[in-house]
């Protein structure tokens, strides 16, 4: 039988929407801060050859460009301000919480609460800072190197590095104020605005591949067949749970006796959502990104890891697999699910798993359920993310049909439609709560004065 507030929530209404004044300001606040990355895409880097830049990514665009392309939104193809996009931030996050998991200092600041995770992120953007002044200087080489410059010279790679991290932090603070004031992730909801922008046109080129007869008109219908059911098979995979019974003994509240309850803990099959992806796929790009427009200036070093890593290459799917499976435990096991804080909380709340100890024997037995459950998520990740790479690189699809673009589109919507309902469901319970104040009210100002006894 369905709770009270699961009930409310079944019955939200959209409706509710135009009522509820600070949610609209949520919304209205999180797409004003996306149209400003959009139009920070289109704002050139000072001194690009403009026309030799558009000619070279026409001719990269089937290939690493168009993966590029993705995750900047369409910045890098036009070398905009937000060319690096938010992947230094990305990196520079897994850089810090893999030393916070090994280095005592910073694991001592993870357990401080408040003050140890701004502590954190100020460590994590010096880091973005180190990152992209790295990968914009890299790129600003490469780009003079491609013939892609007007007037090369370290005027030109000093002005680029500072656009480029410039782009990099705003786009971060960006990211911080749509997460607080907004409404869901500001990092994932400014990757997945990048790839909604980009999808258009990656249509237009799919079918007028299809018009000339460079694809059969079978692939075009497989690949929108296989879209449709990898839609429907993230959609499962996210909503599936595995529940572990919780029980209550009867306590004494004030006056009152409650009996016992019985509850369960959700486990998601991925708890991690989509961050392995990205993750994975911002550690593959990091050595890419400078390459890209260096044509055949690249050295010895990075051709060999160019010809083994790139794009549908074995070694490249064997570590794009390993990597999202390491980042699934990891990031679960360090941010979306920690057994030991559960099993405090539980603890406190007087609440224990039948037949299980509390405290550290609860520990054990919710990692023990959480190792086993991701099994099965992990393998999900990576069988979404590896076989559209595989279909892309035999029949020439454009990445924007690939498996991570598909799986960051459907998780980012779906987290964001749950935090909407969650900003209702609390809207209707203030609006109950202050229909009940006002009834009390009026109870009170309606009650007569008694006869007084003698």
């Amino acid at each position: 039988m369905a709770s009270a507030v699961e009930q409310m929530a079944a019955n939200t209404s959209w409706a509710a929407l135009g009522k509820a004044t600070d949610l609209r300001r949520r919304i209205f606040y999180t797409l004003a801060l996306l149209c400003i990355f959009r139009l920070g895409t289109f704002i050139p880097v000072p001194g690009i050859d403009g026309v030799a830049l558009r000619e070279f990514m026409e001719g990269a665009a089937a290939g690493i460009g168009g993966i590029l392309t993705m995750f900047t939104g369409g910045a890098l193809g036009r070398m905009g301000i937000f060319a690096l996009g938010i992947m230094p931030y990305i990196s520079a996050s897994i850089i810090v919480q893999l030393l916070a998991s090994m280095v005592p200092s910073l694991e001592q600041l993870k357990k401080e609460g408040e003050q140890g995770r701004k502590k954190i992120n100020q460590y994590t953007r010096y880091g973005t800072v180190l990152l992209a002044t790295f990968q914009a200087y890299g790129l600003a080489v490469s780009l003079e190197a491609g013939d892609l410059v007007t007037d090369p010279g370290w005027y030109f790679r000093a002005s680029t590095v500072i656009t480029l991290v410039g782009g990099t932090m705003f786009l971060m603070w960006l990211g911080e104020q749509i997460t607080q004031r907004g409404v869901g992730n500001g990092i994932s909801l400014i990757i997945f605005v990048g790839i909604i922008a980009e999808v258009p046109a990656a249509l237009a080129q799919f079918f007028a591949s299809g018009r000339s007869g460079a694809i059969s008109p079978a692939v075009i219908i497989g690949v929108i067949l296989m879209v449709v059911a990898v839609i429907m098979f993230v959609v499962f995979m996210e909503r599936a749970l595995r529940k572990i019974t919780i029980q209550y003994p009867r306590r004494q509240v004030g006056m009152k006796m409650t009996e016992a309850q019985n509850s369960h803990l959700p486990v998601k099959v991925n708890p991690a959502g989509v961050i392995p992806a990205i993750f994975a796929s911002s550690l593959l790009l990091l050595p890419v990104t400078i390459s890209t427009f260096s044509g055949q200036q690249t050295g010895p070093v990075m051709s060999t890891i160019l010809a083994y890593f790139g794009p549908g290459q074995p070694l490249y799917l064997l570590f794009f697999a390993a990597m999202i499976v390491f980042f699934a435990y990891f990031y679960t096991f360090n941010v979306s699910f920690k057994p030991d804080e559960v099993a405090d909380n539980l603890k406190n709340q007087n609440g224990f798993v039948p037949g299980i100890r509390p405290g550290k024997r609860t520990a054990e037995y919710l990692e023990y359920v959480v190792n086993r459950v991701l099994v099965l998520g992990s393998a999900y990740l990576a069988l979404v993310c590896l076989l559209p790479e595989i279909l892309r690189n035999q029949f020439a699809i454009p990445f924007y049909f690939g498996g991570t673009s598909v799986l960051i589109v459907v998780s980012v919507t779906m987290d964001t439609i749950q935090q909407v309902q969650s900003h209702l469901l609390a809207h209707q319970y203030e609006g109950l709560i202050q229909k009940s104040q006002l009834r009390g009210k009026g109870r009170a100002r309606g009650k007569t004065k008694g006869p007084a006894r003698r």
